[in-house]
């Protein structure tokens, strides 16, 4: 065996032995045995959640009784009529945000439309002349398109600028602010509280999608008086494909928060079906048509999976376990292949890796052959998100283990 082999082999013994000690010593570790998972390296996550064992059996409890049997019964004594409330509420302590405040419903994309119109309307109160609204130009491409069409239907002017451009760009004709609190690609942590204190101080609406941050890592959405927030549930969340998002209208602006989708669902009086629309009091508001009670059982079911458990615990391992993988990376893989473009300070770090290499998709899809599934953004990132409450560090270990080994054939072939 040559000197470098030796080596080699003692730092993946050495790295291998860290991982079961890390493992052994987490305090999160029994949730894994909640989801249904295989002896591959789940590292997607960030795209679409495992599923939690115990839905199934409540899913089938919904098709099977509550509508197989009590059929338009459930609507009162199934509960369907209050879900979108109700499991809102469930979903408002891992965004920080008190009860009352979140409705379930609808797609993201739906809820950045309601959410973007919303907030220049709200913006509209306190004076004219605010017609732009600042849009994060990494944003995922669907909020770009939406926010440019509520521009278009409302009169504004779309100001695309990157999150650190925000409080140079702001102004006396910014009406409102669309940020994602963590890149899709890169998987970098924008600065909610800096961000969100300089837009209230321009005099300007601030809104939020949480869908890469909710349920990975502490959002404060009251604590630092966030506005208005979307986000989807089928992430870190776990509520499965399509699962319908949700909409956060904080208290102060709910009694003025004005829907540009009024809907039945969202009247004071939903069953008297007047001609003329009175809008319900509080997060109501924020409903539109009849909710997708399948897939929003689905959730309620899947949050299950919270019960008992800290963002905060949650936020310390997802830290661990992304240094654990770019330690891992950094010892296995030859300089140069990868590089690292998520931030290496925790304070600008989601719960995902980026890491660029120029073939991102023969290496990702022979990775996910070899039982390591990540995704990638075209044209050269390859993404492994981080779930805490199933992914543990000996996955961490071999997803890095085995992208060094993929590597090695891309090169050889």
């Amino acid at each position: 065996m040559s000197e470098t082999t030796s080596t080699a082999t003692t730092t993946t013994d050495d790295l291998r032995a860290r991982a079961a000690k890390l493992d052994a010593a987490d305090p999160l570790a029994a949730q894994r045995e909640l989801f249904a998972l295989d002896d591959g390296v789940y590292l997607d996550g960030n795209s679409l959640g495992a599923l939690p064992l115990h839905v199934p059996a409540r899913v089938q409890d919904v098709l099977t009784r509550q509508w197989g049997e009590l059929r338009i019964r459930s609507w009162g004594e199934s509960g369907w009529w209050t879900a979108p409330e109700r499991i809102g509420d469930r979903i408002a302590p891992l965004v920080g945000a008190a009860a009352g405040q979140i409705v379930v419903g609808d797609s993201t994309s739906v809820n950045v439309f309601k959410a973007v119109v919303a907030a220049t309307r709200l913006a509209s109160l306190a004076g004219e002349g605010r017609d732009e609204i600042l849009v994060d130009a990494t944003t995922f491409p669907t909020d770009g398109y939406i926010a440019a069409s509520a521009a278009r239907l409302t009169g504004h002017r779309i100001v695309p600028v990157a999150p650190d451009g925000v409080p140079g760009a702001l102004g006396d004709r910014t009406a409102a602010v669309l940020l994602n609190q963590v890149d899709f690609r890169t998987g970098r942590l924008h600065d909610l509280p800096a961000l969100t204190a300089a837009v209230h101080a321009a005099g300007a609406i601030a809104v939020w999608d949480l869908c890469h941050s909710a349920g990975a890592l502490p959002v404060g959405l009251d604590e630092h008086r966030v506005d208005l927030a979307v986000g989807c549930t089928y992430k870190y969340l776990n509520g499965g494909p399509g699962s319908p998002a949700y909409l956060y209208v904080a208290e102060r602006h709910q009694a003025a928060f004005d829907s540009p989708l009024p809907g039945w669902n969202s009247h004071a009086d939903p069953f008297g079906m007047t001609p003329d629309y009175a809008p319900a009091d509080g997060s109501v508001r924020g409903r539109v048509g009849t909710p997708d009670i399948v897939s929003m059982l689905t959730l309620e079911a899947a949050l299950d999976v919270w019960d008992g458990v800290s963002v905060d615990a949650v936020r310390a391992k997802s830290l661990a376990l992304t240094d654990f993988f770019l330690e891992c990376v950094e010892a296995y893989v030859p300089q140069g292949r990868v590089v690292s473009v998520t931030p290496a300070a925790h304070a600008e770090r989601g719960s995902q890796v980026a890491l660029r290499c120029a073939e991102a998709e023969p290496v990702m899809r022979r990775l996910i052959e070899r039982g390591v599934v990540g995704d990638l953004r075209r044209p050269d990132v390859l993404r492994f998100g981080f779930t805490p409450l199933y992914v543990g560090f000996a996955d961490a270990e071999r997803a890095a283990r085995v992208l060094a080994e993929v590597l090695e054939e891309t090169r050889q072939a």
